[in-house]
């Protein structure tokens, strides 16, 4: 019924009319009281646009790295370096500088702490290995590198697993049987 119009009223009516179907014990009781419609928006809904969209986007364009080391944590609180960078952007062109002017100055600042983080990172690292203790985990570490370290132990399990080398091997043993098949097995 996907290819007719109308909601469940007009098509069953159209059904039953057409003698298609035979006419259900509710269609009297709905054409009674038949339910609520609401209205459909006419065209399509505009995406939500924020008015520091447009300087996220320049600035994913000055630093497409910081697609992947940056990523937005869901259920963190802290907004997006992006974000903070447009918002920065936002309040300098409110104090009266020009665009170009404060997008420097938010890009410097966004940069410089970059190499904050960095350089505290190094140098925490650089205080466990004097008091001869393990480093602490990077407090920024890039998504790709978090990511990795969540698959790693998939990757290793597929070499020690039984139950998956049971599953590889069952594979390969199909596979040489359907070569085996193609190669000889023709049998006309």
């Amino acid at each position: 019924m996907s290819f007719m119009k109308g909601d469940l009223l007009s098509r069953s009516r159209k059904l039953v009319k057409g003698l298609a179907k035979a006419e259900p014990v509710w269609l009297k009781a709905m054409e009674k009281a038949p339910p609520a419609t609401f209205p459909r928006a006419e065209k399509k809904l505009k995406p939500i646009c924020l008015p520091e969209d447009v300087y996220i986007k320049k600035f994913f364009q000055k630093h497409p790295e910081s697609k992947h080391e940056d990523a937005i944590k869901i259920s963190g609180f802290d907004p997006p370096p992006a974000r903070l960078f447009g918002w920065r952007v936002l309040e300098l062109k409110e104090q009266g500088v020009s665009e170009e002017e404060a997008m420097a100055v938010a890009n410097m600042e966004y940069r410089g702490e970059r190499k904050a983080k960095k350089k505290a990172y190094s140098r925490l690292k650089q205080i466990a290995r004097l008091q001869g203790k393990k480093p602490p985990p990077n407090p920024y570490p890039s998504a790709i590198k978090e990511i990795q370290a969540e698959e790693r132990k998939f990757v290793r399990d597929r070499f020690y697993n039984r139950d998956i080398l049971q599953i590889v091997e069952k594979l390969k043993e199909e596979r040489q049987a359907e070569l085996q098949d193609r190669r000889g097995g023709g049998g006309w």
